[in-house]
């Protein structure tokens, strides 16, 4: 079964989620209210967000053994990581955020990596071939944690597939009162130019709320 993947983001007015004047503390105040059993990102975002955070060393790493798992109501971390790119895992797993990280590879994901995340006592799906297939990854995360609701926290590049493929159920989205304007595709929704009017994707509101700071909160069903 297919978890229900609620699609959370900021943005601007002209719809930009770079050099964002976000009220963070809202942004996941409001991400929480979903009671979603799982957070899922990106590599990218992932990268982004830890970079230059080096991990203890291997001997450590080892050492330590699996992590202690924190409250059933504290979410998993779920990143989607085909290509191997996130090394300080220890880093991650550290956080109070979550209470366990599963890492979503393919078969083209490196042998090596495998071995490194279960050095780190990480759980990880191989869903796919080339790239991970996020329709099979994410009802393997019902099937095999029970999770009935995953909440995406990422770039617009992951965001992109998951709206393309199908598999967003709602849009969530807080509009904060800036522009930031430029030519990048720099939004909550990056994927290749349509062709025709088939692909777009029609929604229905089902609430709009005015927060603090002139923030616009907007929820939108995915209209099958």
């Amino acid at each position: 079964m297919l978890p229900r993947v609620i699609l959370h983001s900021g943005v601007s007015v002209d719809g930009r989620i770079d050099w964002g004047q976000d009220d963070m503390g809202l942004y996941y105040e409001l991400a929480a209210r979903s009671n979603a059993e799982a957070m899922l990102s990106g590599s990218n975002t992932m990268l982004a967000a830890y970079a230059g955070q080096e991990t203890p060393p291997e001997a450590d790493v080892e050492a330590s053994g699996p992590k202690e798992l924190h409250p059933l109501h504290v979410p998993f971390l779920v990143v989607v990581d085909s290509r191997g790119q996130i090394r300080n895992w220890r880093v991650v797993q550290r956080e109070p955020y979550w209470r366990d990280v599963v890492v979503l590879c393919s078969r083209a994901t490196p042998p090596a990596y495998l071995d490194d995340l279960r050095k780190c006592h990480l759980d990880y799906i191989v869903a796919g071939e080339e790239r991970v297939d996020l329709r099979a990854a994410l009802e393997e995360l019902n099937a095999r944690y029970g999770i009935t609701k995953v909440r995406v926290d990422s770039g617009g590049i992951l965001s992109g597939v998951l709206l393309r493929a199908g598999l967003v159920d709602e849009v969530s989205v807080l509009v904060g009162p800036y522009l930031v304007g430029g030519t990048s595709p720099r939004s909550m929704f990056v994927a290749p130019d349509l062709a025709s009017p088939e692909g777009v994707i029609p929604l229905k509101l089902i609430a709009v709320e005015k927060m603090r700071g002139d923030i616009v909160w907007l929820r939108y069903e995915v209209v099958r």
